[in-house]
């Protein structure tokens, strides 16, 4: 019987986002899944449904509202003379950020491969059930391929992120890169629930495809007994990745209730 084609290649099918020829040959596969056209369809209806929920206009007024009140706190960070790291209060005003793929040039890493090394987890609570982590598979032409922790990425990888909660029942999951990008990965939405699933590893909705932001991209799992804003841990993504010298290794400036993980893949060119 046939492979199922994976989700991130089927979203690429409704996007009209693949070549000619791989769309035709991504169609030839679909058409001897046993429902692959069904796939295809519930997708386009979730799409459809998204769309409803959050209309354009909608969208296009709550990201304004949100850089005007960006642009705000900039201006009272700028007339009080702030400078170097500084955390975030939760009850201070977030502006939550449009999540991009940003393009860049790409800088020279050392000829040999990074060790492999283990998540850097910041276990700033104490927990009892495990530790939370992120797992981060590249896809191949026949099956994923499981990542080390600082292994080699390019532009153009196609990555499928995964987490395991660790007993913690809230989580929120943001990357920053070389250039200072930040992209929010759970919950799809900044409205979306923080909530995470017990048990083994679960695989996110969406695939995430490396844009040619230079240096690295970092994935950053953070978790809470409660659920999170996820405006506040987007802004505290940015003011980290404002400053590439600490965006590689530093934690998230945020509450120590909080508990971090991170996985840093290495960009080449």
């Amino acid at each position: 019987m046939a492979l199922c084609i994976p989700h991130w290649l089927l979203e690429r099918v409704a996007l009209g986002e693949l070549s000619p020829d791989a769309l035709a040959d991504a169609r030839a596969r679909l058409e001897h899944e046993r429902d692959g056209d069904g796939r295809l369809a519930r997708l386009a209806e979730d799409s459809r449904r998204t769309l409803e929920r959050h209309p354009p206009a909608a969208v296009a007024a709550e990201v304004e509202r949100r850089r005007a009140a960006r642009a705000r706190m900039d201006s009272a960070r700028e007339a009080a003379g702030r400078g170097g790291w500084h955390g975030l209060s939760l009850g201070m005003p977030v502006a939550a950020s449009l999540v991009l793929l940003v393009l860049s040039t790409q800088r020279e890493l050392p000829p040999e491969p990074a060790p492999a090394r283990a998540p850097i987890i910041w276990n700033v609570s104490e927990r009892i059930k495990g530790e939370p982590m992120l797992r981060v598979h590249r896809q191949g032409a026949t099956e994923p391929e499981p990542l080390a922790n600082h292994a080699r990425a390019r532009r153009g990888d196609v990555l499928q992120l995964s987490y395991v909660s660790g007993g913690s029942p809230h989580g929120v999951v943001v990357s920053v890169d070389g250039r200072g990008g930040v992209t929010l990965h759970h919950p799809a939405t900044l409205t979306g629930s923080t909530e995470l699933a017990p048990g083994e590893a679960v695989t996110l909705g969406h695939a995430y495809e490396l844009d040619d932001a230079p240096g690295f991209e970092r994935f950053l799992f953070v978790t809470s007994d409660a659920p999170l804003d996820v405006a506040t841990v987007l802004e505290a993504a940015r003011v980290l990745a404002r400053q590439p010298s600490e965006a590689r290794t530093r934690p998230l400036p945020l509450p120590d209730t909080l508990a971090q993980t991170s996985f840093t893949l290495e960009k080449v060119p």
